[in-house]
């Protein structure tokens, strides 16, 4: 029964949340003030939910104006609201897409385990087959990213989702059909199964938006792509509880059979429910106006203008040639290198540095169900981000760009007290706050001052330094681990308080940097690039 806590944990937090939340929608619909409902849902989920489900709506002489905290309430409860109401085939996409987040998190939040344990490989080699996934997912989507436009969204779907199912399977079978270590051939079998999962990828989170664009017009787009990060964040989190159990009795080979079912389970989800005809109905539903007649399609302003011409304007405003944009995305690196140790350092931290803690009674408890807490930052961007976006959105977005950087980077510092819950978790949830500070606003911030006609390739560059991070960390990443925290080292003979203390400094580099440039950065900063006569 211990070896399930941390499921019935994991389930517990989801139906806390959502009584929580749907106790709080329930009773603002109905005219009552949510917040004494939301108190009240969190001391007694289920019955305070019981209640006001069966409570009568109020007169509407008696409502009430909706408050700030009703507000944020709505917002983070509409996305899944919205998805009951959606159309077939963007329904299709958002539950491929949750499949998809469930199974990507999963399987790279065990993939360097994997390669120590099964591959044979050392820290440092193990790191840097982490960093070629994730770095060329992010190359592979520059190159193929454009698949969709070529042959449509469903085929584009069911390649990818292939691609990856092949992936998949080479990679979890390598140490049954291969020799462990460096380039034998169980390593060259995972490396193949990377490669495919790469291309598919490549392929796969591209068409996802671009479908969430196709299917959706001007009053429903933000409500797809809201749902399309709420669930990915939702699907981040599920590993957390799937994966213990499973890796426990059938090891991390048995977890990747799991996600490959799901592969399968998500390539049935885009044949049979994002057909042909369900596709044409939504962007005939996506193409109408408010009275229902079908849009003319908008006229492209670039159109009218030859390739040299076109040419000449992007040389013209290329991002490049924009000194406060590099600064600005470049000194982002130092603070996105914990994004990166999410995948590259927490894990191997849990399962290694707590051997022996106890916590609940039950030994072992963080290194056994490390997945858990390695994916708790996805269901704490969910809950956090829409709370946060609407305390902060009359912020100078700067401002907040330094004092989230800030917040993101200093938990780093409590680490370096020493591996305990406690600090674990305060590292998290501080860490997650900063995220949702400013990573909304660095996307928003680039999206503005981006020329007309430019937005994509400045949105382009802009994710460029977020490769190199994934690079740059899965390097050095390693090497950290084997000196400061290795596998054949007891917690005793460890001093993972150095390494999070060095990490620490790397990260505050990223808000010092902004703020000594908060001079020459603020200049025209709330300008948007094509009216800015500087």
């Amino acid at each position: 029964m211990s070896d399930l806590l941390i499921v019935f944990i994991g389930l517990a937090i989801i139906l806390y949340i959502f009584f929580v939340l749907g106790t709080s929608r329930t009773a603002i619909l109905k005219g009552y003030s949510g917040f004494p409902w939301f108190l009240f849902s969190v001391i007694l989920p289920p019955i305070s939910f019981l209640i006001i489900i069966n409570k009568s709506k109020k007169d509407k002489s008696l409502e009430h104006k909706v408050t700030f905290f009703e507000g944020i309430v709505m917002e983070l409860t509409q996305p899944f609201v919205d998805l009951a109401h959606t159309s077939r085939a963007l329904l299709g996409v958002n539950l491929s897409y949750v499949l998809e987040g469930l199974t990507y998190f999963g399987v790279v939040g065990l993939l360097a385990i994997f390669f120590n344990d099964f591959i044979g490989l050392d820290d440092i080699d193990a790191g840097r087959m982490v960093g070629i996934l994730t770095a060329g997912i992010t190359i592979a989507m520059l190159f193929l990213g454009a698949t969709v436009d070529w042959i449509g969204l469903r085929k584009s779907l069911l390649i990818a989702l292939s691609l990856m199912l092949v992936g998949r399977i080479f990679l979890t079978i390598s140490p049954e059909v291969g020799v462990p270590g460096l380039w034998n051939s169980a390593h060259i079998f995972a490396m193949l199964g990377i490669f495919g999962i790469i291309l598919g990828y490549g392929i796969y989170q591209p068409a996802c938006y671009a479908g969430v664009k196709l299917l959706t017009n001007e009053k429903t787009a933000a409500m797809g792509y809201a749902m399309l990060y709420a669930l990915m964040n939702l699907g981040g989190f599920l590993p957390g509880i799937i994966s213990p159990p499973v890796r426990k009795a059938f090891g991390i080979p048995g977890v990747f059979w799991v996600y490959v079912a799901l592969t399968v389970v998500g390539i049935g989800i885009v044949y049979f429910i994002i057909t042909k005809k369900a596709t044409e109905k939504a962007l005939r539903d996506a193409n109408q106006d408010a009275d229902g007649n079908q849009k003319e399609e908008e006229k492209d302003e670039m159109a009218g203008l030859s390739k040299k011409e076109k040419f000449a304007y992007y040389i013209k405003n290329f991002p490049l040639k924009d000194l406060r944009f590099l600064y600005f995305v470049f000194i982002l690196i130092f603070v996105q290198t914990l994004f990166a140790h999410n995948w590259l350092t927490i894990p191997q931290y849990t399962s290694r540095a707590f051997q022996g803690q106890s916590y609940f009674g039950i030994p072992n408890f963080i290194e056994d169900n490390f997945e858990f807490f390695v994916n708790l930052n996805p269901i704490l961007i969910f809950i956090l981000t829409p709370m946060v976006t609407a305390l902060t959105s009359k912020k100078d977005t700067y401002t907040m760009m330094i004092i989230g950087t800030f917040v993101m980077a200093s938990p780093t510092f409590i680490l370096a007290f020493g591996p305990n819950l406690y600090t674990l978790l305060a590292y998290i949830t501080l860490m997650t706050i900063g995220e949702a500070m400013w990573q909304p606003r660095f996307l928003q911030w680039v999206a503005e001052i981006a020329p007309k006609n430019m937005t994509g390739i400045y949105m382009g560059i802009g994710q460029f330094p977020w490769f190199l991070t994934k690079v740059i960390t899965s390097i050095y990443s390693g090497w950290f681990l084997m000196n400061y925290c290795p596998s054949d080292a007891l917690p005793t003979d460890m001093n993972t308080e150095t390494m999070w203390l060095i990490y620490g400094f790397i990260a505050i580099i990223s808000p010092i940097g902004l703020i000594l440039a908060k001079g020459w950065m603020k200049k025209g900063f709330k300008v948007k690039h094509g009216d800015n006569k500087q």
